[in-house]
């Protein structure tokens, strides 16, 4: 049988590979960037100051949840993408099938959970009493989606896996212009306030899993289960789980020391949750390149460990480190100089203060994006060969730094402590991850030498 992919990550040179396939990626993440900031400008000009800061307010929360869902999804890709480097369709095949029934099993169940303690969670996070109102309306429209949420993720993360970048970002092109169409629609002529802003982005991410069941029907007869491939399979969904639980429960373990550190910006008041809502829209449209980058490397890592190719591994992290600092004092640069306009996008009268603070927030995140590189290039590679359990051990070091940042920064030095919380965050996880990787390439390494490489 014929691969159906674009890219097979286990021959030629690692730094074009990665490169190549990073790019569509990174345009992804880009675009799905654009619509998030784009909403949350329309919600800023439309309806003012205090829905932005209750939009903003739910941003850890919403990384809390929707991250867990999400890294679930790419750790259920793992599987997918190491079978498809040993050639083993079948067993490939198998994976996707369990994998689609555990992803309906938790998708409901969280969202069950999330949407009955929602508001709970909004007031233990001491929510400002003049935003909590549009903070609720928003992140419970979004929680109530979290099943749509699973759909296009895990569609998209098997397309990744077997080496097509390329498709899923052209369907997020589309459902960005989509959901760019809807804001304006929703908010501006019906009414709908905040609610209509996260319905915008539901509607939208329904539309591209939609074009991604489309996609894997007519074109990829790789992913065509059949027989006794749709059967319930205990080993495949117990390797499943520990791919993805741990992948999920990296991103929900960061997300609880962004939660103490939210929590401690809710205090500092609405101007302050403002500009870090505003900062936090533009530090991501440069970070999500790296994201893409980190995440490239996990189907790297996992198709390469099913060839067997451990040598390979150790290439293709040298490669996409080497080009995540590149791209990071490239950012430095640009950063410097469009950031204020940026922030200026969010809102029709601008107070200077906030403008400051976000200004401030954005350039101490950039200059530090080098200590990002080295989290996001190992972390999804340990991922993508099997050892999951170091990616939660880094997400703990984060999660620390986070809390120390919003325990004991904040009060200290005030808002200069939110700006220094991710770079401290990133900065411990580095110092866990770097011994961590070269544990894991020479454990791999001695594996292979006995001919005992398994996935």
């Amino acid at each position: 049988m014929a691969k159906s992919t674009d890219l097979n990550l286990t021959v030629g040179s690692p730094f074009r590979l990665i490169i190549a396939f990073a790019i569509p990626m990174i345009l992804g993440n880009l675009f799905q960037q654009l619509y998030n900031f784009v909403d949350t400008m329309i919600v800023g000009h439309f309806l003012g100051m205090n829905a932005l800061a209750g939009v903003g307010a739910t941003g850890s929360i919403n990384f809390l949840i929707l991250g867990f869902c999400m890294g679930m999804c790419a750790g259920f890709a793992i599987p997918v993408a190491q079978m498809y480097g040993a050639n083993d369709y079948s067993r490939l095949r198998r994976y996707v099938a369990n994998a689609f029934y555990l992803s309906i099993i938790f998708s409901v169940v969280i969202t069950v959970v999330v949407s009955i303690f929602c508001r709970r969670i909004l007031i233990l996070m001491r929510t400002p009493d003049d935003v909590i109102e549009y903070s609720y309306a928003y992140i419970l429209t979004i929680f109530i989606g979290i099943p749509i949420t699973f759909l296009y993720n895990i569609l998209a993360g098997v397309i990744r896996s077997i080496g097509d970048s390329k498709t899923p970002l052209i369907f997020l092109v589309i459902s960005t212009f989509i959901n760019v169409g809807l804001d304006y629609l929703f908010i501006a002529t019906f009414d709908m306030g905040v609610f209509g802003a996260a319905l915008a982005t539901i509607v939208s991410q329904l539309i591209s899993g939609i074009l991604c069941i489309i996609l894997v029907v007519k074109k990829f007869t790789i992913l065509h289960i059949k027989g006794d491939e749709w059967r319930i399979d205990g080993n495949c969904m117990r390797k499943l789980v520990h791919m993805g639980l741990p992948m999920g429960l990296q991103y929900s373990i960061t997300a609880i020391g962004s939660v103490i550190l939210q929590s401690s910006v809710n205090i500092l008041g609405a101007i302050a949750v403002a500009a870090t809502t505003a900062a936090s829209k533009v530090n991501m449209l440069f970070i999500c390149i790296l994201d893409a980058l980190g995440a490239s490397m996990a189907t790297y890592g996992g198709q390469n460990l099913g060839a067997g190719k451990i040598d390979r591994i150790r290439k293709g992290a040298f490669a996409s480190v080497v080009i995540g600092v590149i791209y990071s004092l490239i950012a430095i640069v640009v950063v410097y100089f469009v950031r204020r306009p940026l922030i200026n996008l969010f809102v029709d009268d601008p107070v200077p203060e906030m403008v400051d603070m976000a200004a401030l927030h954005v350039f101490v995140t950039t200059a530090s994006m080098s200590l990002l590189v080295l989290v996001n290039c190992l972390r999804f590679l340990i991922q993508g060969v099997g050892y999951s359990s170091f990616a939660i051990l880094a997400g703990v070091f984060e999660m620390i730094a986070r809390t120390v940042a919003g325990v004991v920064f904040i009060p200290l030095w005030g808002f200069i402590g939110a700006c220094v919380a991710s770079p401290f965050a990133w900065l411990l996880a580095d110092m866990f991850l770097v011994p961590a990787y070269f544990y894991v390439v020479n454990r791999l390494s001695k594996k292979a030498s006995r001919g005992n490489v398994k996935v």
